[in-house]
């Protein structure tokens, strides 16, 4: 036992929205009876990254006695959890899901390679199982509507995020990206953006991102073209 920052939760406060524990990377928090718990205090590392999602103010950071942080437990810890352990949110649709993709036998449809759900970078948990040794397609909104063989090309085998570097908050894209690099062993990323000079600038987050996170992680970068959906390889 050591004396340290921890997360404490006041349960008189927590409404068991679920927010905190889709927003902690190393999978310390978990719902029990409708409240939010701490799973085991070694998973915790007191950075409280957490308590910005809490709508209740049901979380701080305190320092007292306990367990140190262990990064082996977290790995461990991830390593044995499943979609299933994560909560879903407010909106039904937004727990993290995997599943198969390619033809759904559908009369006149074409065939979708997505696999895993959600896709929005600011959705999706970065302890989300399918993020685990995943090949990565990191996309602008707007690339699916201008490239017409995008899934064929570069949806396929991959697991998608999509933003905006314009609209989104460039600072959120960062945070968000640098922690799904960190906890995760990503293999590669493929980067996707169009033509005009706000969404270029996603390269520059992404590489931010990489750097930040510790990780050196190959990265493809493609730019698709509005005027006809041409697509060309920048890196």
């Amino acid at each position: 036992m050591v004396k340290r920052k921890i997360i404490e939760i006041d349960e008189s406060l927590c409404t068991g929205c679920g927010n905190c524990v889709t927003a902690c990377a190393e999978g310390a928090m978990e719902l029990r009876d409708g409240k939010a718990k701490v799973v085991k205090e070694s998973f915790c590392d007191g950075l409280g990254a957490c308590i910005g999602e809490c709508p209740a103010g049901a979380l701080k950071i305190v320092e007292r006695e306990a367990e140190d942080f262990s990064e082996e437990d977290v790995k461990e810890h991830l390593a044995r959890r499943s979609c299933d352990d994560i909560p879903i949110q407010a909106c039904p649709g937004s727990g993290p899901r995997k599943f198969h993709s390619g033809p759904k036998g559908e009369a006149g449809g074409g065939s979708s390679q997505l696999s895993t759900w959600p896709i929005q970078i600011r959705l999706v948990p970065p302890n989300a199982p399918y993020l685990r040794n995943a090949r990565l397609l990191i996309a602008a909104d707007c690339t699916a509507f201008a490239c017409g063989f995008i899934q064929r090309d570069f949806i396929k085998d991959r697991v998608v995020l999509i933003g905006c570097p314009k609209l989104d908050d460039n600072q959120e894209f960062v945070d968000k990206l640098t922690t799904i690099f960190r906890v995760n062993e990503i293999k590669d990323v493929i980067l996707l953006h169009m033509d005009v000079p706000c969404c270029r600038v996603s390269k520059k987050l992404v590489h931010m991102a990489i750097e930040r996170s510790g990780k050196t992680i190959p990265m493809e970068e493609f730019m698709v073209y509005a005027d006809g959906g041409r697509v060309k390889k920048l890196s």
